[in-house]
């Protein structure tokens, strides 16, 4: 769970970042969960956008998401979700400088 402190410096790296995955009528399918696990494990930060067609409520949609792919949901802001994973110690590649 993340502090607002943590929410806060994440929502000003994630400001500039442009939507890496587009979720649209189909709605959560275990394609677009693999697409975005694979994306949270590259970047850790990501910025998802929610299409008009898409069902149900944004809000619902995105809490929704940030559970099934283990991540913490950051910001839903308009269309556009927010979420953060992550990398686990022993990855090398380097990960965001925030304590967590």
């Amino acid at each position: 769970m993340l502090d607002n402190r943590q929410r806060t410096i994440l929502r000003g790296l994630g400001h500039h970042l442009q939507p890496v995955v587009q979720i649209g009528k189909d709605g959560i399918s275990e394609g677009l969960l693999s697409a975005i696990a694979t994306v949270l494990e590259q970047h850790e930060l990501v910025k998802l956008k929610l299409l008009e067609t898409v069902p149900g409520d944004r809000h619902e949609l995105a809490t929704e998401l940030a559970k099934q792919c283990r991540a913490a949901l950051v910001q839903v802001i308009g269309r556009n979700v927010l979420l953060f994973r992550p990398r686990p110690l022993t990855d090398p590649r380097p990960s965001l400088e925030m304590e967590l």
